[in-house]
């Protein structure tokens, strides 16, 4: 539908790109895990509503495929209303793709239609424009002069100042920690993210480890003790058929959410598929990571984050890329005008206040406000706002 600009540079990527196929057809399901479930990171979904769903509720994607008789067009204009997901690449699939068809999926903004089969086209590379695209989108908000923020120099000095010091003092405890997570869990010590802060720079924001790197995996390995599932057929440990299992290796490989499975494992589990998953305790938290994130002691490697610069001690949160995205527009983007920080004002509301359920708006709105009206007493009176707040016991 539209060329890929050579202008682009590829972003350096740590994970497959992950993609939601929205298909009912088990033969078409099939098809395309065999042909690209070695490339992407695959999530299949069978209907329009429980994507719609699962894309208000989850870290986007980096595309959606849909089929256009599931609704692929009432899907594209839904999701083109909401500022949360009006960017999000959405590509459809049709039995039949005619130059009507494409002049429609152009104006309803849809990125690309490809016909069911995937005989036409090179899928990968343009997934791969998408994700070149959202990067080029963020540099260019970096390099823009909408948002100049000048940090006062008060301001500057008493983050190195009191950062150094904290670094200094705590530096036995920030040893003990790493080595903590070391042994309660395989992984890094430390989690690294992208974030966009004051004046839209993108940097990457450091926190401990409180997750299992093997999350995925450890949620599947749980289904027979989720306590919506239903019938009792036994899980196959291996990801093989009993044909299969005869035999010792599969004869019908697919790849699905980057692991090998039995084509005919998966299309019995597909029949067997519950809608939710419930447990008593979220399986991705480790043991320490949960102590952690209650003391918000995960949040302390972000000290070497204020001692470089790249936020302060108090101001806006800096925000994941795909959240600053929805953010760009004259109402919100004086929230990036402001300083970034560990703790700000939303943040002590909230927390201060037993405020559980703050609505995206109001959090802006704060965000805002800060940013018009920062002094040196106001920071000095979050500040202090900032330690009984941590005592709430809501987990954050």
């Amino acid at each position: 539908m539209s060329s890929i600009p050579q202008t682009i540079s590829s972003p350096k990527d740590d994970f497959p790109i992950k993609v939601i196929l929205v298909e009912n057809e088990d033969f078409v399901v099939v098809n395309f895990l065999k042909k690209f479930g070695q490339k992407l990171h695959i999530k299949v979904i069978s209907n329009l509503d429980e994507c719609l769903e699962f894309v208000k509720n989850t870290y986007p994607p980096d595309a959606i495929i849909i089929a256009r008789n599931l609704g692929g067009i009432k899907f594209l204009e839904t999701i083109r209303k909401d500022n949360w997901t009006k960017n999000l690449p959405v590509i459809l699939t049709s039995d039949h793709v005619t130059p009507g068809l494409i002049k429609e999926i152009i104006e309803k903004k849809g990125d690309d239609i490809y016909p069911k089969d995937f005989s036409s086209g090179d899928l990968v590379t343009r997934l791969e424009y998408f994700i070149k695209r959202r990067h080029y989108v963020a540099s260019q908000q970096t390099k823009s002069n909408i948002l100049e923020v000048k940090i006062p120099f008060w301001k500057r000095f008493i983050d190195v100042s009191t950062t150094g010091l904290a670094l200094l003092l705590l530096s036995p405890l920030l040893i003990i920690i790493s080595i903590l997570i070391k042994l309660d869990s395989k992984g890094p010590i430390v989690y690294k993210s992208k974030r966009v802060g004051a004046g839209y720079k993108i940097f990457e924001i450091y926190k401990f480890r409180t997750m299992r790197t093997d999350a995925d995996q450890l949620i599947k390995n749980m289904e027979s003790l989720n306590m919506y599932t239903k019938g009792t057929t036994e899980a196959k440990t291996d990801g093989l058929c009993d044909e299969c299992a005869l035999i010792g290796s599969c004869q019908q490989r697919l790849y699905l959410d980057g692991e090998e499975t039995c084509e005919k494992v998966y299309l019995n589990k597909k029949k067997e598929k519950v809608a939710f998953m419930k447990f008593q305790n979220d399986p991705r938290i480790t043991k320490l990571g949960r102590f952690l994130r209650n003391s918000s002691i995960d949040e302390l490697p972000q000290l070497f984050n204020i001692f470089l610069g790249d936020m302060s001690l108090i101001g806006n949160r800096p925000l994941p890329l795909y959240e600053a995205e929805k953010l760009t527009t004259d109402d919100y983007i004086e929230r990036f005008a402001g300083p970034g920080g560990l703790t700000g004002l939303w943040q002590v509301t909230k927390r201060g206040k037993g405020k559980k359920d703050m609505t995206e708006q109001e959090r802006i709105e704060l965000d805002i406000e800060y940013a018009r009206n920062f002094s040196f007493k106001y920071d000095l009176k979050i500040f202090f706002m900032t330690f009984p707040a941590l005592l709430q016991s809501e987990n954050v």
